[in-house]
């Protein structure tokens, strides 16, 4: 946002500097030509009084003498005729007979003068031709051309136009600074309001967003404010509920438990279906409290690590993908499934072991579940680019489109898992784990038949061979 007000204020400070300077650089150098204009006019006059003496006194020695001191002086060719074209002096190489000065020289004597309207520029060069007509009336004597350099003129235009240009170039620095100063003052509040809504997103309490810049943002700040602790109160409540309950319900889960094995002993055989019964309902009870607190503990820490991740976390992703391997191959022999684990090179990856593990741990645990008997399952430990990737690949059933789509959401299982023992929040607690790493979880079907879940873990970085 910052970038597109700046470049609509540098737009219009453009615009405004160039409705100025434009009109400013015209007058410049139409202001020069005419100064240019009026000098060598009012020499022409001079010229042409003296050729009306000299009509007169029929002595044409003073004109003859002024024009050559005039060329000597400034540099600049005149050419002084009588009524009959017959040049009286000629000076600057410049002659009567040429072809454009005859033509100035026939218009002066008819009484016409020629004055240069053009303006001049910094890079004109060459020269003007001046005529007037040397008489009073409509008695006219004689004629006067004047071949002006316009070189110095032209110098001037150019000096002119630097100092207007820099006068801009000034104006235009000094309104690029104010435009700046303008933004900042616009987008701070913005940015500190950005911040502040990306803690919020993140489940932590966000910093206070001071009440600066315009009015409107000084009442957006203000609202954002109040909401973003109503917000946060009701996140840390819901969290504190969950975790709770999960916790204080352990201590009467255990009770109960104690008091149900104690009836064992005491029940008829015929009891004996109901008893099981019971105590896989409170195995699953416990299970289920368990993953809540998990997920409970998992969606705070997924929060803390979106704002502040500590760049120093590392272990090496192949090491826990071998060392999880050790720990559930038993239980998949158990299983009846084939657990192979592909994981040779360290891959540095950006947490710590003890949430890869957790995050494995989800993977495998699903796969055993449901997979089914004989299946084989493979655990990988790559290297993708920015990501070190944990792969658990198996040839169960699987699920098909509508089923990935929702293999995340929490307490959702498929259909035909209902009587496989698990609570649905696995995968949402791993989920939660690699957002809060910024990574990412992925589930799609293997082939030729089976569920492929990778986990995405960003790579640590290596400084010096070590990570």
């Amino acid at each position: 946002m910052r970038n597109r007000v700046q470049a609509a204020l540098l737009a219009f400070v453009v615009l405004a500097v160039a409705a100025f300077a434009v009109p400013l650089l015209v007058f410049a150098a139409s202001d020069r030509t005419q100064e240019l204009v009026l000098a060598r006019s009012s020499d022409l006059d001079r010229f042409a009084s003296l050729m009306g003496q000299a009509a007169t006194t029929g002595d044409t020695s003073a004109v003859v003498a002024e024009a050559r001191r005039y060329t000597r002086l400034y540099g600049e060719a005149l050419v002084v005729t009588d009524a009959r074209h017959k040049p009286v002096v000629e000076t600057g190489g410049m002659r009567a007979a040429d072809p454009a000065v005859a033509r100035l020289i026939d218009e002066a004597l008819r009484n016409q003068t020629a004055h240069p309207t053009a303006s001049l520029h910094p890079w004109s060069r060459g020269h003007r031709m001046f005529a007037e007509p040397a008489g009073t009336g409509t008695q006219v004597y004689g004629a006067v051309v004047l071949r002006a350099s316009v070189r110095t003129a032209a110098h001037d235009i150019m000096w002119r136009w630097a100092a207007v240009l820099a006068a801009a170039a000034v104006v235009a620095l000094a309104c690029t600074a104010l435009a700046r100063a303008v933004t900042r003052w616009v987008v701070r509040p913005l940015r500190r309001l950005d911040r502040a809504v990306g803690q919020l997103a993140a489940g932590l309490p966000p910093e206070h967003t001071d009440a600066t810049g315009p009015p409107e943002l000084r009442q957006l700040a203000t609202g954002f404010n109040r909401m973003a602790s109503t917000v946060i109160e009701a996140l840390e409540q819901q969290r504190r509920l969950v975790a709770d309950t999960s916790h204080q319900m352990r201590n009467p889960m255990a009770a109960l438990r104690l008091r149900v094995d104690a009836l064992h002993t005491h029940l008829p055989a015929s009891a004996t279906r109901t008893y099981t019964g019971v105590t896989a309902e409170l195995d699953r009870l416990e299970t289920l409290l368990d993953d809540m607190l998990a997920l409970a503990t998992a969606e705070h820490r997924a929060g803390e690590l979106t704002m502040t991740d500590d760049p120093y976390d590392h272990c090496d992703a192949a090491a826990v993908a071998a060392g999880r391997h050790r720990l559930w191959e038993p239980l998949a022999h158990r299983a009846g499934t084939h657990l192979t684990t592909r994981a040779a090179d360290p891959v540095p990856a950006a947490c710590t072991d003890h949430e890869l593990a957790q995050i494995i741990d989800t993977l495998l645990d699903n796969a055993i579940k449901y997979a089914g008997d004989g299946a084989g399952i493979t655990l990988r430990c790559t290297a993708e680019g920015p990501f070190a990737v944990l792969t658990v690949t198996d040839d169960g059933p699987g699920l098909d489109a509508a089923e990935l789509a929702r293999a995340t959401e929490r307490f959702w299982r498929a259909g035909r898992q209902s009587g496989t023992a698990g609570t649905g929040l696995g995968l949402a607690i791993a989920e939660r784990l690699l957002a809060g790493r910024g990574g990412r979880l992925e589930l799609r079907p293997a082939s030729p038949r089976g569920l492929c879940a990778r986990a995405l873990v960003p790579r640590a970085e290596e400084e010096g061979g070590a990570w």
